[in-house]
């Protein structure tokens, strides 16, 4: 098995550890927002928006090559 399927594998083995161990309701708070919400929803939201950008910043990093 290659390197990188490997790790790509653990950690998302790691992640549904993680969502599993927590499902408990929390408070998001933004400004003056309050967004109520399970952590089970959250977690992953904030692993996708993490990997967006740091895929569009890892991209923009490179001078415009493709």
């Amino acid at each position: 098995m290659k390197p990188k399927i490997l790790i790509v594998v653990v950690l998302l083995v790691l992640l549904v550890v993680v969502l599993f161990q927590n499902t408990q309701e929390v408070i998001f708070r933004i400004f003056f927002w309050k967004i109520s919400m399970s952590q089970v929803i959250l977690v992953p939201l904030a692993v996708f928006l993490g990997f967006l950008f740091g895929y569009f910043v890892g991209r923009t990093g490179r001078g415009g090559k493709k």
